[in-house]
């Protein structure tokens, strides 16, 4: 149970989208309520549309995608 709230605050502060400062919460709760591809995470969290076009932000949801069977657990 700590292990699970030490999580969720490391998310709430580890920022994917550097440009937009969205953090890793928000791309796993986009996640979990159903975006199951990059284009989609992207479009409901806004992530990519900052000045870097997505370049900062991309290859971290793609790992997100790759390990949310391990951290929907």
């Amino acid at each position: 149970m700590e292990e699970n709230r030490n999580t969720e605050i490391i998310d709430k502060m580890t920022k994917v989208c550097i440009c937009k400062g969205i953090p890793r919460s928000t791309m796993k709760r986009a996640i979990r309520e159903g975006a199951g591809t990059l284009k989609e995470v992207q479009g409901i969290t806004g992530a990519g549309s900052g000045p870097c076009g997505g370049r900062r932000c991309t290859p971290k949801i793609e790992q997100l995608l790759l390990e949310k069977e391990e951290w929907l657990k």
